[in-house]
């Protein structure tokens, strides 16, 4: 049976006031082909977590993590293009999958010495992690993978239409964003989803949907991305209330991933953490679990 690529999130601001109150022990930004990528590093913990942000999101989404993790990981975050303060020098505004497998790799040789690290991922995020798997094998211990599956569902895929015929109502496609799949978040972050998408350009706007658009005329991940050649540790989570993400469609993921585990989390959606902050326990106990702290491999000697 046919399955489409997995898109979908909402734009999450980069506002300053949601911020992290640990300050990064390095900054800067990236030229990568056509790209300027900012990234951050914070901590100095022997293992190093480079975390992946969902389609339009920025890395300010995973300060939380930062504020619980940096004492005993090294954290890098970093924005693609057409994220946060990422920024298309020249060409189209549109990213094929192998650019972003590039950037990525781009980011990490940057910021990361020689050992394995893991890659924490959301939604979309975690296609990308798992194409640089296949790519990357040497470079990885572990991939935690948060909401994400092969296909956008039904729900997505109207969305996504929807929204490409409300170009001039932006606050009504945020309406239907937050209707959709974001009933769960907190208050203050929903009203500042429809104030993004108020003040977006339309390029940003044009690039949200062509993303969308297509992802969803991707027929099948697995041809797009050999999953049976992952060969690290692969963790799925799925939240049991997420509407554009089929749990039947996690499993089937977890089925063609080599030796992964699927992890379901009650009582929260889509956007997991920023649901609910206490479920960053949730990634304590897994952190714990994939014994990630070096034994063998010296601190990075990296900014």
């Amino acid at each position: 049976m046919g399955r489409n690529a997995h898109a979908g999130e909402a734009t999450i601001s980069s506002d300053p006031t949601v911020g992290t109150t640990v300050a990064p022990r390095a900054k800067g930004k990236l030229n990568v082909q056509r790209f300027v990528i900012p990234y951050r590093i914070y901590g100095s913990g022997g293992h190093s977590l480079v975390f992946l942000n969902g389609v339009q999101q920025s890395m300010a989404m995973w300060h939380s993590f930062v504020r619980r993790f940096s004492q005993n990981y090294r954290i890098v975050l970093f924005d693609f293009p057409n994220q946060g303060a990422g920024r298309i020098l020249e060409g189209s505004s549109y990213l094929d999958l192998d650019e972003q497998v590039d950037i990525l790799d781009a980011v990490i040789n940057a910021t990361v010495g020689e050992g394995r690290l893991t890659l924490c991922s959301a939604s979309w995020g975690g296609v990308v992690a798992l194409a640089y798997a296949v790519r990357h094998p040497q470079r990885l211990k572990s991939l935690i993978l948060a909401s994400i599956g092969t296909r956008a569902n039904q729900k997505m895929i109207d969305l996504i239409t929807q929204g490409l015929e409300m170009v001039k109502d932006r606050s009504q496609i945020a309406a239907g964003i937050i209707e959709s799949f974001g009933k769960e978040l907190p208050a203050a972050m929903k009203n500042r989803i429809v104030s993004q998408f108020e003040r977006m350009d339309t390029e940003s706007f044009k690039a949200f949907f062509q993303h969308g658009s297509t992802v969803i005329s991707v027929k099948e991940l697995e041809k797009v991305v050999d999953l049976t050649k992952v060969r690290c540790k692969t963790i799925l989570l799925y939240g049991e209330n997420d509407t554009i993400v089929d749990f039947d469609d996690v499993k089937f993921l977890a089925s063609q991933v080599p030796g992964s585990e699927l992890r379901v989390i009650e009582g929260v959606g889509h956007f997991l953490h920023l649901e609910k902050e206490e479920l960053l326990e949730v990634y304590a106990d897994i952190l714990a679990s994939l014994d990630l702290m070096p034994r063998d491999e010296p601190p990075s000697l990296k900014p």
